[in-house]
């Protein structure tokens, strides 16, 4: 990591690897119409940011509940980092760490009864993705290593 990227503020971040019985990760589709990321569209895993004082599985569990409606007791053991330099919504670099957790589960009705105001606004489609879709898809999808990480579940 270059001085200019560790200058950054940090984000220490909390996502799902949420996989149904045929393999396929859930991803939601993030769409910017206005704000300083307008024009901006792609795909990323259920998560986010940790909350001040909260430890990366603490916000797992937040972050499931807001964006999909599951709870879980245990998130289980961190299945991979991606450090990664990014643009926030509110325009804001950060130096944003990426803890993932893997979840498999059966398909279920996705509640978006916890979702911000910002979330109802961008978040405008989710879908299953097999790893054939992901490595074959010229969308933007978040991490870019998404494919490798799911190789190694």
């Amino acid at each position: 990591m270059s001085e200019a990227e560790s200058a950054l503020p940090a984000r220490p971040t909390s996502r799902w690897l949420i996989l149904d019985g045929q393999g396929r990760v859930l991803l939601f589709h993030f769409v910017f119409s206005k704000g300083p990321l307008a024009g901006t569209a792609f795909w990323a895993t259920p998560g986010g940011g940790c909350e001040t004082g909260e430890t990366f599985e603490d916000a797992a569990r937040r972050e499931l509940f807001e964006e999909t409606g599951l709870v879980v007791e245990d998130p289980g053991p961190q299945v991979a980092q991606v450090r990664v330099s990014f643009r926030l919504p509110d325009g804001r670099m950060a130096d944003v760490d990426q803890r993932f957790f893997l979840l498999r589960t059966e398909a279920f009705d996705l509640s978006c009864a916890g979702w911000t105001v910002e979330e109802q606004g961008v978040l405008v489609d989710h879908r299953w993705w097999s790893l054939d879709d992901i490595r074959a898809s010229a969308e933007t999808i978040w991490p870019a290593e998404l494919a490798d990480i799911l190789d190694t579940l």
